[in-house]
């Protein structure tokens, strides 16, 4: 079904004050999972509720703890997110950087002892919105294979960059793997096959079936049994196509996180605290060079590669074009919820004793 936006941010927020969530938390929470639907990134949005609202009742997510700041400079940060959401910290994170750039070029800030933070884009929109490159990252549950190995043992680790522009900032946001975890658990919900070479299994044997992909990785991810296969890195499942490219990319993160906020690497999230660790960079252009001048160039590089020739039927979209077009229009035309999810939103809402969302 549809649903308006307004509703889902009115239902969202009254799910989260009933869980001991601040006023003030909860908007930010529902905002960020508003936010992913209108960019029609649905497997970071309202579906994620349910998952959200398990780890609360199994105390791995504590809403009344408050992000603790451990060491600050004027560039940079380190935070303990105190077991909380993700997006707590990371929204504290960001607006601190934002500040802290706009007087020293660039920071950095390292959070440890996290969850979960929803959309890496999310928090590098803040930046590009007060004129800053914007930087995000974090780790996640073992997901992810390398390349040549049987076991998932990285995070599928995402990695957002924007930068100023106009109409719409820069944004690439994705996993440094084929896919999140996230969009095989949409499709299973869905029950659809999955259209590309996103997972294997034990032996490295490419699976279709988004449900038997999304058993997989709840085993892997979620359990101290390890029965081989997860998500593919990026450049698939042969080494012929580079994907040690994408392992590298995932290693990276692993290390800006995890190592750097000397908290579990990913491998090891699945058993123990469940701690998520996360990095930000945040960059004043202004610095470089006058910044109408530099949105100016980016805007007219932008333009150049959308007029390339292209193939017949076919459209040349940058980073971030997508997700903006389909923010105007599920903002008009509302936000699509699969049958699963507005399964689960309904038995939450009786649950909670509150309304939930209409269908247009």
């Amino acid at each position: 079904m549809k649903i308006s936006s307004s509703a889902e941010a009115t239902f969202l927020e009254q799910v989260f004050a009933k869980y001991d969530f601040s006023k003030e938390d909860s908007a930010l929470l529902a905002d960020t999972l508003v936010d992913a639907d209108l960019r029609g990134i649905s497997s970071h949005g309202i579906q994620r509720l349910a998952w959200y609202l398990n780890m609360i009742k199994e105390h791995i997510i504590e809403p009344k703890n408050k992000p603790i700041i451990l060491k600050e400079t004027p560039t940079s940060l380190l935070i303990d997110a105190n077991q909380n959401m993700g997006h707590i910290a990371s929204a504290l994170a960001m607006k601190s950087l934002i500040e802290k750039t706009k007087k020293s070029v660039i920071s950095v800030a390292v959070i440890r002892n996290s969850n979960h933070f929803g959309t890496a884009g999310y928090y590098s929109r803040m930046a590009a919105e007060a004129g800053l490159i914007g930087i995000s990252n974090t780790n996640t549950r073992p997901l992810v294979v390398p390349t040549n190995s049987k076991d998932a043992f990285l995070g599928s680790n995402a990695f957002a960059f924007t930068f100023p522009a106009d109409p719409h900032p820069f944004v690439f946001d994705g996993a440094t793997s084929v896919v999140s975890g996230g969009k095989i658990q949409l499709l299973a919900k869905k029950g659809e096959q999955i259209p590309g070479e996103w997972a294997i299994d034990g032996d490295r044997g490419v699976v279709k079936d988004a449900n038997a992909a999304e058993d997989i990785l709840s085993k892997v991810a979620f359990t101290e049994e390890q029965p081989g296969g997860g998500v593919l890195t990026l450049g698939g499942n042969s080494e012929e196509n580079s994907n040690y490219k994408g392992f590298g990319n995932s290693l990276v993160v692993e290390l800006l996180t995890g190592i750097l906020a000397q908290g579990s690497i990913s491998a090891d999230t699945n058993t123990g605290k469940h701690d998520f660790s996360q990095f930000f960079m945040a960059i004043d252009p202004s610095f470089f060079g006058d910044l109408e001048v530099l949105k100016g160039n980016v805007e007219s590089m932008f333009d150049r590669i959308r007029n390339l020739d292209k193939l017949p039927g076919t459209q040349i979209m940058i980073p971030g074009d997508r997700e903006y077009k389909r923010y105007d229009e599920n903002k008009a035309h509302g936000v699509s919820i699969d049958d699963t999810t507005t399964k689960q939103l309904q038995d939450i809402a009786t649950e909670l004793n509150i309304q939930s969302p209409a269908a247009l």
